[in-house]
């Protein structure tokens, strides 16, 4: 209920501290997750957590070619732009529809 044009500030802090709860499992979810990114056919893996930190990297020893370095180095660097793209999709997916409530969502004028 608004009175005299103002918000009702009781509303709008139950509804920020809703948002500060779903922003946090969000949070939790991306933290938990891990994501994979693979090149040259799973010759090159990279492992990813769902809030972008790196766990491991595992490279076949097939991919290994002293005399053609340059492969590999861009075999490794493909695998983690496939993992950090698949950081940025569930980064979207979990904190989209947050992002999306907060324009005027919450009576706010943003």
């Amino acid at each position: 209920m608004r009175q005299g044009g103002q918000p009702n500030m009781q509303k709008l802090m139950l509804q920020a501290q809703q948002m500060q709860q779903k922003l946090a499992a969000a949070q939790a979810a991306l933290a938990e997750a891990e994501l994979t990114g693979t090149s040259g056919g799973g010759l090159v893996t990279v492992t990813v957590s769902g809030s972008g930190e790196f766990r491991k990297v595992t490279i076949d020893p097939k991919a290994v070619d002293p005399d053609d370095i340059e492969t590999l180095e861009d075999l490794v660097l493909a695998a983690i732009t496939n993992a950090s793209e698949g950081v940025r999709k569930l980064t979207e997916q979990k904190m989209g529809p947050l992002s999306a409530g907060l324009g005027g969502g919450m009576g706010l004028p943003f």
